[in-house]
């Protein structure tokens, strides 16, 4: 069954796996109120390349458990690093996107990177949002708190009426069908209004800045000049800056949701930053069993 027990308190976490089992690996973490089909574009196109496709639905989300704790940053992490052991995967391409990026980065500064060689940041809050000592430039943490409150109380008027900043509709190139987006809006419903206030209190006092630095691996930045959620001067183009191996990519016209404005684009873009860690993998080593060298 496609589940396992998370280490930090057995919540069960539904995960997906798709291509072949000895295909380089690629594991997704998602943005939040969203489960694995967030990454249809990008999943299903790699996997039929012949990379293994991985990621789980986090607690609260998807079809995994409704739960009550588990949503400080340690523990969310942990629940990634559960579903890369569950798999027994090794030689990773870690790919987060949003509030995953924050998950992604604490996974790999609290376990270490003995089954990631390498992670690509999508749209990701990760530094930080807010205000602080590193950090004069980032909001005000009133600001953000105040938006959580309105979100409380009204969550569907915040997904439907957000969906088209969300993805940059306006702007030229982005044109999705209004079947999909409102797809995307019935998506977000499925995570749990427990889930969406724990993970946006959890955004508003986000400081990564000493873990980003502290990144030992090839790290990709891929970010939108248009996101809305996590501007691009306060967290990419920040992120890209601390990273000692760190590349970033600027999309024109990206918003938050480039998965799926920019998917053609975002699919190579990972496609090749994965197959630079698969051309250094050594011959009759199967990626997702091998040990990292």
């Amino acid at each position: 069954m496609p589940y396992f027990a998370s280490p930090v308190d057995g919540t069960r976490l539904h995960h997906v796996d798709h291509g072949p089992a000895d295909g380089p690996v690629i594991a997704f973490v998602n943005s939040a109120y969203f489960g694995t089909d967030m990454w249809e574009a990008q999943m299903i196109a790699l996997a039929e390349e012949g990379f293994r496709c991985v990621g789980l639905d986090r607690r609260g989300h998807g079809r995994s458990d409704d739960v009550w704790g588990g949503f400080d940053l340690d523990s969310l992490a942990d629940d990634v690093q559960g579903l890369l052991d569950h798999l027994d995967l090794h030689r990773v391409t870690l790919v987060a996107h949003s509030v995953g990026t924050a998950e992604a980065v604490r996974c790999l500064t609290r376990n270490g990177t003995r089954r990631v060689d390498r992670v690509a940041l999508v749209s990701g809050v990760a530094p930080g949002l807010v205000r602080c000592a590193g950090h004069p430039d980032g909001l005000a943490p009133e600001t953000l708190a105040a938006f959580n409150e309105t979100v409380r109380r009204d969550r569907a008027a915040f997904y439907a009426d957000g969906a088209d900043a969300f993805f940059a509709r306006h702007l030229p190139g982005n044109e999705l069908s209004d079947a999909y987006v409102q797809s995307m809006v019935r998506a977000c419903h499925v995570s749990t209004p427990r889930a969406g206030v724990a993970l946006r209190d959890l955004m508003a006092v986000l400081d990564l800045a000493p873990e980003v630095a502290a990144l030992d691996l090839p790290v990709l930045v891929v970010h939108g000049d248009s996101d809305m959620s996590a501007p691009l001067e306060l967290t990419g183009r920040r992120t890209a800056a601390l990273a000692p191996q760190a590349e970033l990519k600027v999309y024109e016209n990206g918003g938050h949701g480039l998965f799926a404005t920019h998917a053609a684009q975002l699919t190579e873009d990972i496609r090749k930053f994965a197959s630079l860690m698969a051309d250094d993998q050594e011959p009759g080593t199967p990626a997702g069993n091998g040990n990292r060298r």
